[in-house]
């Protein structure tokens, strides 16, 4: 194996340095609609929020992801969940955005543990690693679904809607 030069190691710091920051300046979240405080929202954001590990079949294959309860985040920037989640909130959608304009929608009161025991995540780790590049910098996770079309890779935004 040849050895890097004092140049060439330079280059390569930079290089790997460019790489973190981009994948940093990447990992964030805008949440917007119908909540009290709209923001993008980044890991440090989340910092606070309960850690939680999901074991999950995915495609036929056991894993493991860990993140935050989606609605942990949503209620970060005021989303009407928990005891605020009664009457016309009922009727409250969450749309998630993926990079490549995916799009997949979930019923607020799905996602709210006062509704159900099923718990939804905002992973950013998959088998105890970062996820993938074409899954990062997030990606919720639908425990118990049959199909995994909501499992929505690379999210980028959540927007709190009405049905109607």
């Amino acid at each position: 194996m040849q050895r890097l030069g004092g140049l060439g190691l330079a280059i390569l710091t930079l290089v790997m340095v460019a790489g973190v920051a981009a994948q940093q300046k990447a990992a964030s979240l805008r949440v917007d609609g119908l909540v009290d405080k709209p923001g993008t929202f980044d890991a440090k954001s989340f910092a606070g929020l309960k850690r939680l590990t999901l074991k999950v079949d995915d495609h036929g294959q056991p894993a493991v992801y860990e993140g935050v309860a989606l609605t942990d985040v949503l209620a970060l920037a005021g989303a009407p969940v928990g005891d605020r989640m009664r009457g016309a909130q009922l009727s409250l959608v969450v749309v998630a955005k993926a990079a490549d304009d995916y799009v997949a929608t979930y019923a607020l009161a799905e996602l709210d543990s006062g509704f159900t025991d099923r718990v939804v995540i905002l992973a950013d780790r998959h088998d105890g690693k970062p996820l993938a590049e074409n899954a990062a910098p997030f990606q919720i996770i639908v425990p118990g679904e049959k199909k995994h079309g909501r499992w929505i890779r690379q999210v980028v935004s959540l927007t709190v809607k009405e049905t109607r």
